[in-house]
């Protein structure tokens, strides 16, 4: 792969009725598609970093495939963007071609290219059994560790970061994108390749926790979903069927919407 643009770029700014007051940094944003066995599957607006792990990340979270079914992602350059090339099983045909998704998505948008009301209220599959408890103090150890992990957040201040936290640990595994979404397929994909097990630690996000980001950590198996912005209410209805605890901790403390065995001595609504 050759030519992929940098991440940011370094532009002018002025400051409101005075001279340039120099060089900021603002994020790329970049076409990128998906395409599975030769036909363009999804066209998203992504930062231009970690493509192949929101390749394989996007296919594990959509319900394309799953991870051990996905192979090598081959990027490639186009004058007009990247693709992203991946060979599924002939068996994932039904799937791709009931999800088809050939049309640009938006950056803020993780339902881009659905057709039906039903694919925007898909129900997921619940999360394996996990013996995964947090303490409160755990929670705002790994939001924190997330804070620290993002390095283009720190040069832009214009970009959404996921990671994934285990105990004892700390945040093992985190990923940016001017993207919420595409974020955290960033994330299901890295942790796909590197083999970590779903079920030992936390997806933390810096964004809203809304109905798709709850179905996309469905999908990668997580039992437990933290941020420190508050979630939209089918969001904690589904996770409550998912049979993940949906966590916020931020000024008001830490809240625990779901599932409280998953949480000691936390705030449950």
């Amino acid at each position: 792969m050759t030519g992929t643009p940098p991440p940011f770029a370094r532009v002018t700014a002025h400051d409101a009725g005075a001279a340039p007051s120099g060089p900021v940094s603002l994020p790329e944003e970049t076409p990128v598609a998906v395409v599975y066995n030769g036909s363009t599957q999804a066209v998203m607006m992504a930062t231009p970093a970690d493509i192949a792990d929101f390749a394989r990340g996007f296919t594990i979270t959509e319900g394309f495939a799953e991870a051990p079914e996905i192979g090598e992602v081959e990027i490639v350059d186009q004058p007009n963007g990247i693709e992203a090339r991946i060979w599924l099983p002939e068996t994932r045909r039904a799937a791709l071609d009931a999800r088809r998704r050939a049309q640009v998505g938006p950056v803020g948008c993780g339902l881009c290219g659905i057709d039906s009301l039903a694919q925007a209220a898909r129900e997921v599959r619940a999360v394996p059994a996990s013996s995964l408890v947090l303490a409160p103090s755990e929670v705002a150890a790994a939001l924190d560790g997330l804070r620290a992990l993002q390095p283009l957040h720190d040069e832009t201040r214009a970009v959404h970061a996921a990671g994934f936290y285990r105990p004892g640990h700390g945040i093992v595994l985190a990923r940016e994108d001017v993207g919420r979404h595409n974020a955290l397929d960033k994330l299901a994909g890295a942790m796909a390749a590197a083999g970590i097990d779903p079920g030992a630690g936390a997806v933390v996000l810096t964004s809203r926790l809304s109905l798709e980001m709850v179905q996309k950590t469905a999908m990668i198996g997580a039992p437990v979903l933290l941020s420190v912005s508050q979630p939209t209410a089918h969001a904690v209805r589904l996770a409550e069927a998912a049979g993940i605890a949906l966590v916020t901790h931020n000024r008001h403390g830490t809240r625990l919407y779901t599932h409280p065995n998953r949480i000691g001595s936390a705030h449950v609504l």
